[in-house]
């Protein structure tokens, strides 16, 4: 298996987002030390109460100068929102000044809030997202200068300054649970992943047919399969569940729409279901609607929280039932010190991930 830090660089009250940058170069500089493999955020914008990441590549030139060997990236650039030639010379640049340690993710946006002030259609955001691929492989191919002619996409003639360390570019990844996505990674060699709000149950079908599309594509290593949660490490089981229960389960609140006057919790949850409803996902209803009851994550393992022991004993079953090969943790969320949050992080490199690293999940 391999292992990841990954972050929403959640806002914290009472921190400027100086002080929050300079707390998560601390944990990526001990993540480095402790033999993590990757480091990855999200991109973001327009939510000062959640996340105060709107720059991926600013993210990992930082991480790239506070560490030495991980590798870091964007989970992932929302594509749509960026002109392909801009981003694409973006990349190369990233890729060298981090020395080839890129990791490349990629997606179409999940929120039409962000796409909004830049006076952008949500609803077109998923064909040029998948177009961009092949659109990079022009970019840094041979034939330069380079001209592409899709069906979103166009360049004439355009000479980068800089092509990327890694060739023909860095690793791909798209978190993704939709079948003719997934379809897409398999036949372009791109890793894919999901989150805790869809269902392992529901995920694990999908990505044994990906692994199956995977090998008839003749790709000749095994791809990464991602999944991502919020974890808490602590000595004991108690520690762990005394400290971290009650702010795992609000975690994720950034997820719901921003607070606004005279609008309840519950309010802003049923809101938002609603999004849920209209996709068919029943299980994914299910989990988003308890996501912020601590008892119902713990008891379907939806957030792992715990001694090092419970942790790789739930991790390791979880990678059995939800198929995948690629954990990436979320260790600070809610109001956790930052005590409490190195505590965590050096407890998972020294003890969980030794336990897991030779574990191989498919």
């Amino acid at each position: 298996m391999k292992f990841a830090h990954f972050s929403h660089v959640w806002g914290k009250p009472g921190m400027s987002p100086h002080q929050r940058f300079e707390e998560l170069w601390r944990e990526l500089q001990l993540c480095d030390d402790l033999g993590y493999d990757y480091a990855f955020c999200v991109e973001h914008h327009f939510r000062p109460d959640e996340s105060w990441m709107s720059s991926p590549s600013l993210f990992a030139v930082g991480a790239g100068q506070k560490t030495k060997r991980l590798r870091v990236g964007p989970m992932g650039y929302i594509v749509p929102l960026y002109h392909p030639l801009r981003l694409a010379e973006e990349i190369a640049l990233v890729d060298q000044i981090l020395g080839g340690r890129m990791e490349l993710g990629l997606v179409p946006g999940i929120n039409e809030d962000y796409f909004k002030p830049f006076g952008l259609d949500y609803s077109a955001r998923k064909s040029p997202t998948l177009e961009f691929v092949s659109y990079l492989r022009a970019a840094y191919g041979e034939q330069q200068p380079f001209s592409f002619n899709g069906e979103q996409l166009h360049t004439q003639s355009a000479l980068l300054a800089v092509q990327p360390a890694q060739r023909p570019h860095p690793p791909l990844w798209m978190m993704s649970r939709d079948p003719r996505t997934l379809e897409f990674c398999a036949a372009n060699g791109i890793n894919p992943g999901y989150f805790l709000v869809y269902p392992r149950a529901d995920a694990a079908p999908r990505y044994r047919v990906f692994l199956d599309d995977w090998a008839k594509a003749g790709w000749s290593h095994k791809p990464n399969i991602a999944y991502c949660t919020a974890i808490y490490v602590d000595e004991s089981d108690e520690k762990a569940l005394t400290k971290a229960s009650a702010r795992a389960a609000r975690a994720y609140e950034g997820f719901l729409p921003m607070p606004q006057p005279g609008v309840s919790f519950e309010q802003r949850l049923a809101n938002h279901l609603e999004k849920f409803k209209g996709r068919g996902e029943p299980g994914a209803t299910e989990i988003f609607a308890n996501l912020f009851n601590a008892d119902y994550l713990l008891e379907n393992d939806l957030v792992f929280i715990g001694s090092p022991d419970t942790v790789a004993r739930k991790i390791k079953a979880a990678a059995e039932r939800g198929v995948f090969n690629t954990f990436m943790g979320e260790f600070n969320f809610s109001d956790l010190d930052e005590a409490d949050v190195l505590r965590s992080i050096r407890l998972f490199g020294e003890h969980v991930i030794p336990a897991l690293r030779d574990f191989e999940p498919f």
